[in-house]
């Protein structure tokens, strides 16, 4: 593991070269490498013979922060991609994974610089536009929480939260953000929401969507407008853990079909 520096913080980086296409591999908000492996949404371990940079975002598990919110949003994510391509895949095409916040930071690094990228696989897509106004809300009332009792109590209230079908298998994990941090980390994702359509109908790049059923985090319908609006994007939807087991496999396809 190597350190990458950025304004503000200094990324964990791991760097796995197996000689072959470069992909991105990124994590979802309150996770890290570490902690998407445990919930089986670490996708990289299916693929071979490429050159795979995963990183754990600013404040998120081994990256360091500042209790600034504002550097958490997804546009300041997209930043430190951006800067992290060019440094290890310096005029390249890069294939790009990631779920959840990584999907926001993927979509947003792929409007500013579409040709940076040979292809998106955008996994379980976050609260966007309309649904994101009551998500804002719970982060800014978790934020609160964490501040006045801790980081144990904020997951503690998030164990009612209803678990998708097709995460029934998932253990149950601790936010992979300390307790100094995480207040700003979920403020600045309030502050955030995925680019507007219009802007997205302008990438045009090959992107498979995954998603799954019945999560109010990560509604199908979120899905479906990407799905709708980016000009050349598949969508398929998990219902089951087996349905989840077959995406590293769809992503090593997509990946091998765009070199």
């Amino acid at each position: 593991m190597s350190a990458f520096e950025v304004p503000g913080a200094r990324l964990a980086v791991e760097f796995s070269d197996e000689h072959g296409a470069p992909v991105v591999q990124l994590h979802g908000l309150t996770s890290s490498r570490a902690r998407d492996r445990l919930l089986g949404l670490d996708l990289g371990r299916g693929l071979s013979g490429t050159r795979l940079l995963r990183y754990d975002a600013r404040g998120h598990g081994d990256s360091t922060g500042r209790r600034a919110p504002d550097d958490y949003r997804w546009t300041n994510l997209a930043d430190d991609l951006l800067l992290l391509l060019d440094r290890w895949f310096p005029g390249e095409r890069v294939h790009g994974v990631g779920p959840s916040m990584g999907t926001a930071t993927l979509l947003y690094a792929a409007v500013r610089e579409p040709d940076r990228f040979s292809g998106l696989t955008l996994m379980l897509p976050p609260t966007a536009w309309a649904s994101r106004v009551a998500k804002a809300d719970e982060y800014r009332a978790g934020a609160d929480l964490v501040e006045r009792s801790g980081v144990e109590a904020f997951a503690a209230a998030g164990t009612g939260a209803p678990v998708p079908p097709a995460a029934a298998d998932a253990p149950l994990t601790m936010p992979a953000v300390t307790g100094t941090l995480l207040p700003s980390v979920l403020r600045g994702a309030a502050r955030s929401d995925l680019p507007a359509p219009a802007e997205l109908a302008a990438v045009a790049v090959p992107t498979t969507i995954l998603a799954w059923i019945d999560d109010p985090a990560h509604p199908l319908a979120t899905a479906e407008t990407l799905f709708d609006v980016l000009p050349h994007a598949k969508l398929t939807v998990a219902r089951t853990p087996d349905d989840v087991q077959t995406w590293p496999s769809l992503l090593a396809t997509d990946i091998a079909a765009r070199r």
